[in-house]
């Protein structure tokens, strides 16, 4: 990786290694942009985390929930596993307990 960039965590390197494989497939480069995009939004939904915790007075795992649901709609500008890491850092930042997401595909509800 260049020296300017910020270093990529093995967690997310870890989603563009294959199963069998011992090296990720892509450029560092376009690894390295990939997460810049998931790390931004992962920063970015913090406030709207919060905010929709108070408002809606339902539970930190059903927040992230939500939120996880939106990023795998179609047209998401991530993929199903970026948007799987995108709600694990999301937590990390919040220091909410780490979501379930055991249950990807599966329809959380919206009340």
């Amino acid at each position: 990786m260049d020296e300017n960039q910020t270093p990529v965590p093995q967690s997310f390197i870890a989603l563009f290694v294959p199963r069998g494989r011992s090296r990720p497939v892509g450029s560092a480069a376009a690894i390295a942009a990939r997460y810049e995009l998931c790390e931004d939004l992962a920063q970015t939904l913090t406030e709207h985390a919060r905010t929709t915790l108070f408002a809606l007075s339902i539970t930190e795992d059903l927040v992230l929930g939500r939120m996880h649901q939106g990023l795998l709609q179609e047209g998401s500008v991530v993929t199903p596993e970026e948007a799987t890491w995108v709600i694990t850092r999301l937590a990390e930042l919040l220091a909410w307990p780490l979501p379930d997401l055991a249950h990807e595909g599966a329809q959380v509800p919206l009340r």
